[in-house]
């Protein structure tokens, strides 16, 4: 590494905690270090969510049924997710990544791109920047975590799962495309399966194989996420990081049932639900939706369908209504195994009343009584007030989304 500059013309680190939720629980459950262990959606969940490194070595994988689990690790241990424990950490984590680098994108809630392009002569190179990253993420958790560092996002991520756990792997910006060479594009952090086939179809398999391939190709197939594979593949991501936390798209909510369900006062107990979290979601976050969308998943496929309420709205009793005037068209009492609930143009809070609405004192008491819920609900816990059909709802505990964020719009479980 002396042989070349200290400073790069960019430089990326990716963070990267190892096996989270796993980690937690051997941290705070010492009696846990060492063992296998699976972490699950609570005492009931029958899917692994994540693992330690002790499981993993005997087979057991994210997204695993617990019973294969079990044939495979006779010793596992199972652990009921604590997703509130999990964000708090995660929120300490990457306030402590933010005292040493600013520039930092939350990727997941146990990934965080860091740009240490700006603060690295004030550490004297990019490894001692990293390297302070690291110890500033152990002290905030008693956590190890993996860092990539390269010059560009995806060389940095593919970086950090090279020597997991508690890997430390630098690929210089000049060493990227040569290191990238044989390595399957498919091991590229957004390349799937079907961009992977339509790649192998072309000739390309690994990342030297790209060179061969005209960018065109893939602009024509794909347009400008093609064009970002192409360098990808090269070493060379031109993808910048996004540092700001953007309006949500979209705002669901939804729930897996026990298998075949096929009672009617079941499915309105998870619909109450479901439309109680997006009303709940949207109202903490200050905002309404007029359209949504109501599904239903049987063994073969979705049932569902578009629900346009009369104005926008955050208001879970009026969502719920126009879903259950849904439920007698879409369904038809075949057996359900999962519900779901979007607002599909979330939109922020009207900061007037509108006034064209049909009843603006209804509106206007509505919006009292849901603010009172709410603040009740954030002091002593969700769902303190609630619907008495909700009385009866399922156990399962909260999970984190994939898309949280521990600020903005996305900081919710």
């Amino acid at each position: 590494m002396s042989d070349h500059p200290t400073h790069w013309p960019r430089a990326i680190a990716l963070v990267d905690m190892n096996a989270f939720f796993a980690s937690v629980e051997q941290r705070d459950f010492p009696s846990l270090l060492g063992q296998p262990i699976a972490v699950t959606n609570g005492l009931r969940g029958s899917c692994v969510i994540t693992s330690s490194y002790e499981a993993r070595a005997q087979g057991v994988r994210t997204g695993m049924r617990l019973k294969q689990a079990r044939q495979l690790c006779p010793s596992l241990i199972q652990r009921a997710s604590r997703p509130e424990v999990y964000a708090g950490i995660s929120t300490r984590i990457m306030q402590a990544i933010h005292t040493v680098c600013p520039d930092m994108e939350v990727f997941s809630v146990d990934e965080a791109f860091i740009d240490i392009t700006p603060c690295q002569q004030l550490y004297g190179s990019p490894i001692e920047a990293a390297r302070l990253i690291k110890q500033s993420v152990y002290r905030a958790s008693g956590l190890l975590c993996s860092i990539g560092i390269s010059g560009d996002k995806t060389t940095a991520k593919y970086a950090a799962k090279l020597n997991k756990p508690d890997g430390f792997t630098v690929i210089p910006p000049w060493e990227s495309r040569e290191r990238l060479r044989h390595v399957a594009v498919t091991e590229l952090c957004g390349i799937g399966e079907k961009t992977g086939l339509f790649l192998a179809k072309h000739g390309v398999r690994y990342c030297g194989d790209m060179e061969k391939l005209p960018i065109s190709v893939l602009a024509r197939r794909f347009g400008n996420p093609g064009r970002r594979i192409w360098y990808m593949c090269q070493g060379e991501d031109p993808e910048p990081l996004h540092t700001e936390v953007t309006a949500p798209k979209s705002i669901g909510h939804g729930k897996v049932m026990a298998p075949n369900t096929r009672s009617r006062q079941t499915i309105l107990t998870y619909l109450q639900h479901m439309c109680s979290k997006v009303g709940a979601r949207l109202r903490r976050h200050d905002f309404e939706a007029h359209t949504f969308w109501f599904g239903l998943r049987t063994e073969q496929q979705w049932l569902g369908e578009k629900v346009r309420l009369p104005e926008f709205s955050s208001d879970h009793r009026l969502i719920y209504q126009y879903c259950q005037q849904k439920l007698n068209h879409i369904w038809k009492g075949q057996g359900i195994w999962q519900i779901q609930i979007t607002a599909l143009d979330p939109r922020p809070a009207a900061m007037q009343m509108d006034m064209f609405a049909s009843n603006p004192e209804q509106l206007t008491h509505d919006k009292q009584l849901n603010s009172a819920m709410d603040d009740i609900n954030q002091r002593y816990g969700e769902f303190t007030l609630s619907p008495a059909r909700l009385l009866n709802r399922s156990d399962m505990p909260n999970v984190i989304a994939p898309s949280w964020k521990p600020a903005g719009h996305r900081k919710t479980i």
